[in-house]
């Protein structure tokens, strides 16, 4: 939620069509290689779904022959596993569990007449279907991209509160990085916001790392797969002057950093040191990006709101030296000193967050 935009810029550079965009999802059309480029270069969404079918059910009779009419046998194979996972929202079919359940059977009953078979043992390869019903407008796909997006394989240790890969991609690209930028968050964490702005800068394809649900589909050729991986790996841009410098108070972040940037294979692009934010300089013509650390109790909120008016003696936060965080609290600018130039309301997991954008 709130990287919508963001989201459908990327798509559109990886040839998307028919784009449309909703809360907290975009919709578009493409070919087997547009799929393929969807898992591995989409940096802000959490997975790529293909669309089956959608039409209003407000019955169970309803959802159930709805979801048999679907060609299934087209995309699952007689050993294929097909769990179902979805939602339900503002609808007459509110519980998930029947909903489930009904579509699961309506699946089976479909596959049985077309495969002439009585049981499914599924032990092949798994197709995973979502479902989402949105005031009884019921959409059934296929989940392409397995574990979600986020996890790029680069990130299997964290600290305490990370910032999900997704989000961090997010904040990295309305923080406008280039390839010649100089990034510093000083409060690095687990090094996900420097990591991202490292493959942003390099433009490698987040997804290069890690294997999709899709890869063992066998409707879908091999061949583009490797075609499309090898073109990811040939786009990567060495010739940039990017860097990025982290800074931490914790030393078990500082290492955690340090492995997570060898695992992303930027560890040449980054410098990780430890740090007090009380005295944090600002690099000339660098761009601050953070998530400072936020306390739900109130003993922790007081610490954190201590840390938002050292920020805001030590970040430059003008035009020469802009600065972008992410924070909850509602009364961050007033603690930090200075009224953002920009304002984005975004979604830090569960937590309703405003990304502070100062550049003027």
């Amino acid at each position: 939620m709130g990287l919508e935009s963001v989201l459908k810029f990327e798509v559109t550079k990886i040839g998307g069509e028919d784009i449309s965009v909703t809360d907290g999802r975009v919709a578009f059309s493409g070919d087997f290689h547009t799929l393929v480029k969807a898992n591995l270069w989409l940096a802000t969404a959490e997975r790529v779904l293909v669309q089956l079918a959608e039409f209003d059910a407000f019955t169970f009779e309803e959802l159930f022959q709805g979801v048999k009419n679907i060609p299934l046998e087209d995309y699952i194979g007689v050993n294929d596993k097909f769990p179902v996972k979805g939602f339900s929202l503002n609808s007459e079919l509110h519980s998930i569990p029947d909903c489930q359940s009904i579509i699961k059977k309506a699946a089976v009953e479909r596959l049985k007449s077309k495969y002439g078979v009585s049981w499914f043992e599924e032990s092949g390869v798994t197709m995973q279907i979502r479902f989402g019903i949105m005031k009884n407008h019921v959409s059934v796909y296929l989940d392409s991209s397995g574990s979600g997006l986020h996890k790029r394989g680069y990130r299997r240790n964290s600290n305490a509160a990370p910032i999900k890969e997704t989000l961090a991609a997010g904040l990295v690209d309305l923080a406008h990085i280039r390839g010649d930028s100089i990034v510093c968050d000083p409060f690095c964490g687990s090094g996900t916001i420097l990591i991202e702005a490292a493959y942003k800068a390099l433009n490698i394809a987040p997804g290069l790392k890690r294997r999709f649900a899709a890869d063992e589909w066998e409707f879908i050729p091999q061949n583009i797969w490797e075609e499309e991986r090898a073109e990811a790996l040939a786009a990567i841009r060495k010739d940039t002057d990017f860097f990025a410098y982290g800074y931490d108070i914790d030393p078990e972040c500082v290492a955690l950093t340090q492995e997570n940037c060898r695992k992303a294979g930027v560890q040449k692009r980054v410098q990780i040191r430890q740090g007090d934010v009380r005295d944090y300089e600002n690099q000339a013509g660098s761009i601050t990006i953070c998530n400072p650390p936020y306390g739900e109790r109130l003993l922790e909120l007081k610490e954190a709101e201590k840390l938002y008016g050292i920020m805001g003696q030590r970040f430059a936060a003008n035009r020469e030296s802009p600065c972008f965080v992410i924070s909850p609290h509602e009364e961050f600018e007033k603690i930090f000193g200075k009224k953002a130039d920009k304002r984005r309301k975004l979604y830090n997991g569960m937590l309703k967050c405003q990304f502070y954008m100062y550049f003027k």
